[in-house]
């Protein structure tokens, strides 16, 4: 039976996770699954639904009925939620500010943390996310904590935001942004917290291909072998902005 590898790349909001694992994924050949879109997605179909405020024990049965699918086109990876294209919408500002609140949600957590699992039982997968490597895959191949500095990370969230024509200050993002680290790092269910066997890389003062660099030096030797990356201990990369 072909063995499928898991690599697990955690850290909070803004370190720049997700950019860092497409890229991964992409080298490797691994499908790239962006958990936080994921919650993202339950958090935009609550708000459209007019069902934030819904109960736990009758949010179960709604969360169930969200369909989340990731579909590559042109070298980018589009989320739909129930056959809509939301890859844009998932990052509005109504929805940051209350994702942390949703994913918390155990109903929530135990159903999208079930279809994370499925994803790796037929793929070699490359997962970012806050508890992928202490919740998700306990077991994986290699683990990446990724962190960076909140004035460093309010900075990348701006420009995000200016795509979006969303104008926010850096002030006002600095008190967003640790405001959500405490929030899911003293949550109940799976905080954000480093796995034991990670390997902390701070990304403040790093580029993208430096990043990468780093992490590729831990690769574990048969996923090495398996791109026939052994002879050399990093890659060649061409991007170095945070997306």
């Amino acid at each position: 039976m072909k063995q499928h590898y898991q690599i697990a790349i955690d850290g909070p909001a803004g370190a720049g996770k997700s950019t860092v694992a497409k890229i991964l994924a992409k080298k490797l050949g691994f499908l790239y699954i962006d958990s936080g879109a994921m919650y993202r997605a339950v958090t935009l179909y609550l708000i459209e639904n007019n069902l934030i405020d819904l109960l736990e024990n009758k949010l179960k049965k709604y969360v169930k009925r969200i369909k989340i699918d990731f579909i590559n086109k042109k070298n980018h990876q589009l989320i739909y939620l129930n056959k809509k294209n939301v890859s844009k919408s998932i990052r509005s500002l109504s929805v940051n500010k209350l994702v942390s609140e949703v994913s918390s949600k155990k109903a929530v957590r135990e159903e999208m943390v079930k279809r994370q699992k499925d994803f790796a039982k037929h793929n070699s997968v490359v997962m970012d996310g806050r508890d992928i490597g202490t919740n998700v895959f306990k077991d994986a191949n290699l683990k990446i904590y990724l962190t960076a500095s909140s004035s460093v990370r309010a900075e990348r969230r701006k420009k995000d935001l200016e795509k979006l024509s969303e104008i926010v200050s850096i002030k006002n993002l600095i008190k967003q942004i640790n405001k959500r680290d405490n929030y899911d790092s003293s949550r109940k269910i799976s905080p954000l917290i480093k796995a034991q066997d990670a390997i902390v890389i701070d990304s403040s003062n790093l580029t993208i291909n430096q990043v990468l660099n780093k992490i590729s030096i831990f690769l574990p030797l048969n996923i090495k072998l398996l791109k026939y990356l052994l002879p050399v201990l990093c890659f060649c990369f061409t991007i170095t902005k945070y997306a």
